[in-house]
């Protein structure tokens, strides 16, 4: 049995697949739905003529601003996950994730309710970039620790499908505003800033009536709040095997907790200085630096740049529907990753999927960036002439080409880096390299989306250029150094990477991690069988 449904290799009661679990997952997952709308609404609806002359953005100034509004979003969001961290030791998941909404909340009013002024617009973004970069250093880990094992994965992945169905929900609101009300209207942008507002508020809502996580109380000697919260999600009482053997699980990994902090005393700041040496020592710094070549690499693939700037990267093939064309590319993406996570990750793994991915990303942005150096689609238009037989056949099949990189980008560098990097590291350091894994995917976006409008600016059709040569690195970059972690216990993850071992293990391709595994483990037991 499967699903919602898998069980595990011990006796798995009925009881602990109950609403309360799944309802839980459901409202903490719902914080990604701001994250994967923002990317999605706030291209299109900062070009809207309404925005341009109600803040007074002139043509010379256009680029300014819009690099400013996108990319202050990414600013806040660094520092809403760095101080995530410190504030979820302090106050426990539940209230940190109630701390971030309620900023998120502020934000987006002051967006909406903004007149003529910028410092609002920018404000807000700030303080909806904070709430965000805490969501997402927050909810993928919350989730894990109020999850039961089987279901673990499915529950976890919740992010990334709600995440998706926020993006098509942004995609499309900006489409039917273009179709229903004028852009010259205030509204037109409004109504996209307040709808933040709604996810937002069903969040904070539901954050209420939501279990603190039970390992943050036991770590912070809460047990009877444990024991309460593991018996409402498990449906279960204290004393059942199963309840005794996740209370077992969650006092081992404080145990390794206290291990690694044991060099420098006890508490909290003793652990982040041990978790540190940790991951300075061989084996565990090239997990740390495949993080962050995954994170970069995959906000360099281009596909953020569309997210955020679709009406100009978009007009650039000579597409007029801009809104149209954008809600069929964010729908088309999300499905393609709902069929991957739901059904193919566990079935395909992640290397291979990320090799085929970056690569036929690339040829496909090769083919777009040709196009528009040869047929100039969007200085035709501009111009008021109309595109020959030719190039406007030239545009479909460019406007093809994004579509199958939506579809291909779906299942490689989109959600893998998180995948990857939440599979690589053992439990007692997961809490730091998930904040690890946010804080570069948001300090790579920064510089990107505040650079975008300068980059078309001056590169034009050299911009799809710019992300195809990425996504060719990216190719050669997983080929190479980025090892297969589907099925790997985190004690062969220590042989791959070379951890407590004289050997010089190099990161290996899938071959190498399916048939050299076993070979090295099996070296290790006769060593120990020795001593």
């Amino acid at each position: 049995m499967g699903g919602l449904r898998a069980v595990e290799d011990r006796p798995t009661p009925k009881e602990v697949y109950n609403w309360r679990l799944y309802s839980e997952a459901i409202v903490i997952a719902t914080g990604s739905m701001l994250f994967g709308y923002d990317s999605a609404f706030v291209g299109t609806t900062i070009a809207r003529s309404s925005f341009t002359t109600d803040f007074g953005i002139t043509t010379a100034s256009a680029n300014d601003v819009s690099s400013n509004v996108t990319s202050a979003f990414q600013a806040g969001a660094f520092f809403g996950a760095l101080f995530c961290f410190f504030i979820t030791e302090r106050v426990g998941r539940k209230w940190a994730l109630q701390t971030s909404v309620l900023v998120f909340i502020i934000g987006a009013i002051l967006m909406t309710v903004a007149t003529h002024q910028l410092s609002y617009i920018y404000a807000g973004r700030v303080l909806t970039g904070l709430g965000c970069g805490a969501i997402t250093a927050t909810v993928p880990s919350y989730i894990a620790e109020l999850s039961i094992p089987p279901i673990r994965g499915i529950l976890t992945g919740l992010f990334e499908v709600v995440y998706q169905i926020g993006s098509v929900i942004g995609f499309w609101i900006n489409y039917g505003i273009s179709q229903h009300m004028s852009s010259s209207n205030s509204a037109s942008w409004r109504i996209p800033m307040a709808f933040q507002l709604v996810p937002a508020g069903l969040l904070f809502i539901g954050g209420f009536f939501l279990h603190e996580s039970p390992l943050w109380l036991m770590r912070n000697e809460k047990n009877e709040q444990a024991y309460k919260a593991l018996e409402d999600l498990r449906k279960l009482p204290r004393d059942h095997q199963y309840v005794q053997e996740d209370i077992l699980a969650i006092q081992n990994r404080l145990n390794e907790e206290a291990s690694i902090a044991s060099k420098f005393g006890t508490g909290r700041w003793a652990f982040f200085r041990g978790a540190a040496k940790e991951l300075s020592q061989k084996g565990m710094r090239n997990r740390v630096f495949l993080v962050f070549c995954a994170f970069t690499l995959a906000n360099l693939s281009g596909a953020s740049a569309i997210n955020y700037y679709s009406p100009t990267l978009f007009g650039s093939i000579g597409i007029e529907d801009v809104s149209l064309y954008t809600g069929i590319y964010g729908l088309v993406k999300a499905i393609a990753s709902l069929i991957y996570y739901i059904l193919l990750v566990d079935a395909v793994g992640r290397r291979r999927p990320v090799i085929l991915s970056s690569f036929v990303c690339s040829l496909c942005l090769w083919v777009v960036g040709s196009y528009v150096k040869i047929g100039h689609p969007a200085d035709i238009i501009n111009a008021g002439g109309t595109l020959s037989p030719s190039t406007a056949a030239g545009g479909k099949a460019a406007t093809a080409m994004i579509m199958i990189y939506s579809i291909f980008w779906s299942f490689g560098l989109n959600g893998v880096p998180w995948i990857v990097s939440a599979e690589i590291f053992p439990g007692a350091l997961r809490n730091l390299t998930g904040t690890w894994a946010a804080l570069v995917q948001w300090a790579i976006q920064f510089p990107i989306t505040k650079a975008l409008p300068y980059i078309f600016s001056s590169f034009g059709y050299g911009t799809w250029y710019f992300f195809a040569a990425w996504m060719l690195v990216a190719t050669l970059w997983a080929y190479f150094l980025l090892p297969e972690t589907k099925g790997v216990s985190i004690e062969q993850m220590d042989l791959i990477f070379g951890y407590n071992s004289d050997r010089k293990y190099r990161v290996p391709h899938t071959s190498v991690t399916t048939k050299d595994v076993p070979v090295m483990i099996e070296d290790v037991n006769d060593k120990l069988s020795q001593i």
